[in-house]
């Protein structure tokens, strides 16, 4: 059998999957696609220069392994790196071999003479900022402990470890963080700033907003300090600076920024920046100040799905030493879904609410409290609706349950959507039938009958049912 780039690379990815974390497996390989295999070199694209440097320094041994034991001794790796440019610019592609030397091969020092003269001074020591005494401005309760890991998050937590871990050492200098409101950007580049503390005590940690720094640098201006002010940003270590988009029309702040950012990098300080769009996206920066933020890793911080929510409201609660029913987080979860500080700040209220009320905290006090929170809580239940919860549930087309289509698990998802529309919408026998395909009222009958048959002799069946009848509540 003849072999292409597409069975050579599930082969090898076979072999990978067994040998690193799941966790590790999802975020770095499952991105990767296959090209082309020509002759004994595989060519396989990545989605970013970040992820290419990821991969020679980390994985390097195992894919070289991989690779020789798919196409022979000769077998050779080549890189296809999807490279993104300004705006205005579409990404383009470059093709790098591997070049097999993993971590070994960098960070090499330079040789120096084996005799010096002490008494030649360092330039580029500053005198009087040796070792900085600096209060890191960082909140003590955003960790990586009580930051939940979904899907929406995985890429920059993992990215925000390693970070902490050896802090300007990796290819994530800057890390940059980005996001909507609310989704929990801030406490994730304070929670590495947190753990360096933790772990590294003597390293210089500050954190500090745009707005903060911008203020400070007026200051500065002001008084004829500006000296000052660019020596004690250039001798910390690990610079925090959030929502650089505030950056945007201030060309002067900018301007400065811009030069206590290259020489951070290049004396191998750690960068960690927040955005509330991508690096590409950003309106009114200095072209040459976005390049340096391409340099590292960008990681987006999108919405979190139900079950993250779900975790978010559990790890709260279980915080702050209070037990809740299960159904009061999931109506919560369910009906909040825009960031994780508007789910926290619905708790919290509910849970002031039940303090100063003295109420037992139950879903009417949740439904009650919480119409502030929560966009067209007294929304009428439709056909649609019910026809798109059902299918979602059961993971079948919308369109084949108005198909005629006899498949067993079709008639189910069909069969469960008219009896909920019976009990759940004021719309007609003949109304029903018409809309879940142009059935006769007879068939929702039957399907009614069928549906309460079973709740009654198929416990599995009467789980489903019940299951559907909660979301549906949750609404």
């Amino acid at each position: 059998m003849e072999k292409t780039c597409t069975s050579v690379w599930s082969s090898c990815l076979q072999i990978i999957k067994d040998n690193i974390p799941a966790q590790s497996y999802k975020t770095w390989f499952e991105p990767i696609k296959s090209l082309r295999l020509e002759g004994s070199i595989l060519t396989i694209q990545v989605p970013s220069l970040f992820f290419y440097e990821w991969l020679e320094e980390h994985y390097v041994g195992l894919l070289r392994k991989t690779i020789k034991k798919q196409l022979g001794d000769e077998g050779r790796l080549e890189y296809n790196i999807v490279v993104e440019q300004s705006s205005s610019s579409k990404p383009y592609t470059t093709n790098i071999p591997s070049n097999g030397n993993g971590a070994e091969g960098k960070n090499q020092s330079m040789p120096v003479p084996i005799s010096i003269n002490k008494d030649i001074k360092n330039p580029f020591v500053i005198p009087g900022l040796k070792k900085l005494n600096v209060d890191p401005q960082l909140n003590q309760n955003y960790t990586f402990e009580n930051f939940v890991e979904g899907d929406c998050n995985r890429l920059a937590r993992s990215a925000g470890y390693a970070v902490a871990a050896k802090p300007g050492g990796t290819s994530f200098n800057p890390l940059m963080i980005y996001g909507g409101v609310g989704l929990g950007k801030t406490h994730l580049a304070q929670a590495i700033g947190n753990e360096i503390k933790r772990t590294l005590p003597d390293k210089v940690v500050l954190y500090v907003s745009c707005e903060k720094f911008t203020q400070q640098f007026v200051d500065a201006l002001k008084h004829n300090n500006i000296n000052d002010f660019v020596n004690f940003y250039q001798a910390i270590d690990v610079l925090i600076m959030d929502d650089v988009h505030n950056f945007a029309g201030k060309e002067k702040t900018q301007d400065f920024f811009f030069h206590i950012f290259n020489h951070l990098h290049q004396t191998g300080k750690q960068l960690i920046i927040t955005s509330d769009k991508a690096p590409k996206d950003l309106a009114g920066l200095e072209e040459r100040l976005l390049s340096r933020f391409k340099w590292g890793l960008s990681a987006d911080l999108q919405v979190p799905d139900l079950e993250t929510r779900m975790a978010i409201l559990k790890t709260k609660v279980y915080q702050d030493g209070i037990d809740l029913p299960n159904e009061v987080l999931e109506y919560v979860a369910h009906n909040i879904d825009n960031n994780v500080r508007e789910l926290e700040g619905a708790m919290v209220s509910l849970l002031a609410q039940s303090t100063l009320n003295r109420k037992e905290i139950d879903l009417n006090l949740a439904k009650q409290m919480l119409k502030n929170f929560i966009k067209n809580s007294t929304k009428e239940i439709s056909m649609e609706y019910i026809q798109s919860l059902v299918c979602e549930y059961f993971e079948v087309p919308i369109e084949m349950v108005k198909s005629q289509t006899r498949k067993r698990e079709i008639v189910q998802a069909r069969q469960i959507s008219m009896y909920l529309a019976k009990a759940h919408t004021k719309s007609s026998l003949k109304s029903i039938g018409h809309f879940f395909g142009g059935r006769d009222h007879s068939t929702v009958i039957y399907a009614c009958q069928t549906v309460e048959d079973l709740i009654d002799t198929d416990k599995k069946f009467k789980g489903y049912v019940a299951d559907i009848q909660k979301k549906l509540k949750m609404s």
